[in-house]
């Protein structure tokens, strides 16, 4: 099976195992589906990035990138989502626009609602209880650490059925949690349902993408191939209709790629560097040994080498005289 290191700019993202005869038609469109179903985890679990925007005492405007608690956890944590019309407003503004929340009587967690303002307005601040919210908490671990980059490292290979079984676990724990639902308007909800709007998101969003594959690297080959592609073809988009990867790899079956997730129209992304980051560490204290054995040697003025054997000047006389071992002391 040809192994892919699927990655995001220089970030890996998960491995993937597909055959040679594989048609790029279908292998593009599959990577890509992978590579969304993890985005869509992601923002359950993992929550997004917000920007926090002040001025300094300089009169200098500071940003400052924020990260945001997961969906499911804001969801543990103060309840239900709040109807687009009402959120952000405080409990005034509420009762004179005599706006309500009709959801919020059949959407409660099993056990009982515990008061929990939220801080931002988005949810109607009637949490789980704390049995409950153990359940959510377990599950999102659980999600994260199937569909983590570490996967990368353990050789542990992305498919569907590890997609999906996150995506059903979630659904599940909120299930048990709220068994009368979410409302239509949570993004849980249309998350679960694929009806959420990502577009005019900011770029710290994670956000599904259309992309093309380019391959980038050729990490290793088994010798007596024949036939096969050099890596000169390294760069290219994979496309066309009727190509397989055997175009691009060749067709050994135990070769390891590095395909890089790339959006159409942006070109080809940058070639994998020659050595890794643990290979460059290692020739920088390396280089760094040698400099410091090199300034240590120039401080050094003594004469004490002139002792050694290397330095007698007789030596190469001695040598061809053979009086080289000879001690006049009693041994």
């Amino acid at each position: 099976m040809v192994k892919l290191h699927v990655k995001r700019g220089d970030e890996s993202q998960f491995l993937y195992e597909t055959t040679t005869d594989t048609r790029l038609s279908q292998l593009v469109p599959h990577v890509v589906s992978l590579y969304n179903g993890r985005l869509k985890v992601d923002r359950l679990c993992q929550g997004a990035y917000a920007i926090s925007m002040g001025r300094s005492q300089c009169a200098l405007i500071r940003i400052t990138i924020v990260s945001a608690p997961p969906e499911i956890e804001l969801l543990a944590q103060h309840g239900t989502m709040l109807p687009p019309d009402m959120i952000g407003l405080t409990e005034e503004q509420v009762k004179e626009l005599k706006l309500s929340d009709k959801w919020a009587e059949s959407c409660v967690p099993s056990g009982g609602a515990v008061v929990n303002p939220d801080p931002v307005g988005r949810r109607n601040g009637q949490a789980p209880n704390d049995k409950m919210k153990d359940v959510l908490k377990r599950t999102i671990s659980e999600a994260k650490s199937a569909i983590s980059k570490t996967q990368v490292d353990a050789g542990v290979c992305m498919t569907d059925d590890i997609i999906h079984d996150a995506l059903d676990k979630l659904r599940g724990a909120v299930t048990i949690v709220y068994p009368m639902g979410l409302p239509p308007h949570d993004p849980i909800r249309m998350e679960f349902e694929g009806t959420q709007d990502l577009s005019g998101t900011q770029v710290f969003i994670t956000s599904p993408v259309c992309v093309c594959v380019c391959v980038c690297g050729l990490v290793s080959r088994s010798a007596g191939t024949r036939g096969g592609h050099s890596p000169a073809l390294v760069g290219r988009e994979a496309a066309g209709a009727k190509q397989t990867l055997r175009d691009y790899v060749g067709r050994n079956e135990k070769t390891k790629i590095v395909a890089k997730l790339q959006k159409k129209g942006q070109g080809a992304p940058g070639r994998e560097p020659v050595f890794s980051a643990e290979e460059q560490r290692a020739m920088m204290a390396l280089a760094h040994k040698k400099q410091e054995e090199m300034k240590r040697l120039e401080a050094d003025e003594s004469e004490d080498y002139l002792n050694t054997e290397w330095a007698d000047p007789t030596g190469l006389k001695k040598t061809f005289t053979g009086a080289g071992d000879i001690s006049w002391r009693p041994k």
